[in-house]
C-alpha cells in the first residue's frame, strides 16, 4: 500500500484562510455532521464512497474528512487505489479548531 499524503487541521484552516479552493470531503455518518462541518465540504458518508466514484475527477486532489481521521484515511487507501489524488486530514473534526456550520 503507497504512503497517503496527509494534511493537518491547522494547514487545511490556514488553506481555506487564505481563500484557496479545497475539494474537502467529509465522510463521517449525517448524525456526526449534523453537530458541525467544515464550510464547503462535501458530505459523502463512508458507506457510499464506492457508488459515488463518478463525483471524483482524478485531475483533483481531494481532502478526507471524519471524527478522528482513521476512517478517512481509509477511504484515502481505497481511492487513491483507484487512481485518485487524495490527503488524509489527520487528527479530524476532533482536532479542527476552525469555523463550522
Amino acid at each position: 500500500m503507497s504512503e497517503i499524503e496527509i494534511i493537518t487541521p491547522e494547514e487545511l484552516k490556514q488553506k481555506l484562510e487564505k481563500g484557496e479552493k479545497l475539494e474537502m470531503v467529509d465522510v463521517r455518518e449525517n448524525e456526526e455532521v449534523a453537530v458541525g462541518i467544515i464550510p464547503d465540504a462535501k458530505h459523502i458518508k463512508m458507506g457510499e464512497i464506492p457508488v459515488n466514484l463518478d463525483y471524483f475527477d482524478k485531475d483533483k486532489e481531494y481532502i478526507f474528512i471524519c471524527r478522528s481521521g482513521r476512517r478517512s484515511e481509509n477511504v484515502c487507501h481505497y481511492l487513491n487505489e483507484q487512481g485518485y489524488k487524495v490527503r488524509n486530514m489527520v487528527g479530524g473534526m476532533l482536532e479542527w479548531t476552525g469555523a463550522t456550520k
